[in-house]
């Protein structure tokens, strides 16, 4: 069972996005690699193409590592630990605390 997944509430760690909590939108399972909305925010430069006729700078959200985040306990609102616990024989996330961590 995965720690993470799409439409977490997570909390930032580590890096320069510390502190800043947002919602995953991608998980990348191979490369161990969350995006997530709002965090990590960097700039490119697009070439024209006939799609993009103007090109010029965008903005998006790059991967960021999944160990540089936490999920959001829904009870306390702050980082915590994930395990899993089986209730009427179903597998669940649960925070530290005890609550049921919901996706989205």
């Amino acid at each position: 069972m995965r720690r993470l997944r799409v439409g977490d509430l997570v909390q930032v760690i580590s890096g320069k996005d510390k502190g800043k909590q947002g919602r995953v939108t991608k998980v990348l399972a191979d490369d161990d690699k969350v995006v997530v909305e709002g965090i990590n925010v960097v700039t490119r430069h697009q070439r024209p193409t006939p799609r993009n006729q103007q090109g010029g700078k965008i903005t998006k959200e790059a991967p960021l590592y999944a160990s540089k985040v936490m999920p959001v306990d829904p009870t306390t609102g702050k980082p915590t630990r994930v395990k899993s616990t089986v209730v009427d024989g179903k597998k669940q996330r649960t925070a530290k605390s005890g609550a049921v961590i919901a996706a989205g």
